[in-house]
């Protein structure tokens, strides 16, 4: 790969690193997206991001595709099935969280037309740049995302503190965190 100046975070390896260039921070408005970014933030909870990523498409083998209408639908033999699933991270309390979530996500679109009509409410439809010069200078939380995530909660949605929320925001492009000399900026 070229060298290129990009946030310090993403330098571990290639798969970071095309993460960080393909996807991380760039708008996200389709659902199916968004829901698999909710999916796999919500499973990072505790761990490192790079955990979730290095397991993703073990992720979208067990979790239909992130097809939403799909994991809504999982009974209790799939859950069992779920968790002797040593690709994924075997959290019981994630597991269910996802088909909850996957319910909160159909009833949001329910209410809102889609979940991205919902979620970029938060922003006026269009991402916040927040130009930091350095990587200390992105947040963990911000009181937006306290915001976001005390509503996600009210609406049934599991594993959404205010620092996954951040996270969700910063994958999907609600907020744009790469530091100021990132090539990405260009």
């Amino acid at each position: 790969m070229e060298n290129k100046l990009r946030c310090s975070w993403c330098e571990k390896d290639d798969l970071y690193r095309n993460y960080h260039d393909e996807e991380w921070g760039k708008p996200i408005y389709d659902n199916k997206l968004l829901f698999e970014f909710l999916i796999l933030e919500t499973f990072q909870a505790g761990l490192s991001w790079y955990t979730v990523l290095s397991k993703r498409e073990n992720f979208r083998n067990a979790f239909s595709d992130f097809d939403y209408k799909e994991v809504a639908k999982y009974s209790e033999d799939k859950i069992q099935e779920l968790l002797q699933n040593a690709g994924i991270i075997r959290n019981q309390l994630k597991i269910r969280g996802a088909v909850a979530n996957a319910i909160a996500f159909m009833e949001v679109q329910k209410e809102f037309g889609s979940f991205s009509n919902y979620i970029w409410k938060f922003t006026d439809g269009k991402p916040i740049d927040n130009n930091p010069k350095t990587l200390s200078e992105v947040p963990a939380s911000t009181p937006l995302s306290d915001t976001i995530s005390k509503d996600l909660k009210k609406r049934g949605f599991k594993f959404v503190g205010t620092t996954v929320v951040y996270a969700h925001m910063q994958a999907t492009g609600m907020v744009n965190d790469h530091i100021e000399s990132c090539w990405t900026r260009k």
